[in-house]
């Protein structure tokens, strides 16, 4: 978790000073992203990570795909992000946010 927290830190303060080169500076933090390092045994073990994490008690209740995060990249780079700079964008289902309230049909 320390890196995260040196992402945002690096994140900010690249963004204040560049920003007035021009230069904009976001950063973007997964989730639990289904990718072979989650998804596969790791060397010496048979079972993958995933088969210990549920995603259930979660806002969406899922593992992350790859291209859910990638998809913000484009938004980020292009003209329409003009203004956001030192941003954070959580792309995470809502694992920061903690446990959702049950569902219960009326």
């Amino acid at each position: 978790m320390a890196s995260k927290w040196a992402v945002r830190g690096i994140t900010k303060t690249a963004a204040l000073e560049l920003g007035r080169d021009r230069f904009r500076v976001n950063a973007t933090h997964p989730g639990v992203i289904a990718t072979p390092f989650i998804t596969e045994p790791a060397v010496g073990s048979d079972t993958p990570i995933s088969d210990f994490y549920s995603a259930e008690p979660f806002a969406i209740p899922c593992l992350g795909e790859p291209a859910d995060t990638t998809r913000a990249l484009p938004f980020l780079t292009s003209d329409e992000a003009s203004f956001a700079t030192g941003s954070e964008f959580v792309i995470d289902g809502g694992l920061l946010l903690g446990p959702a309230l049950k569902y219960e049909a009326a």
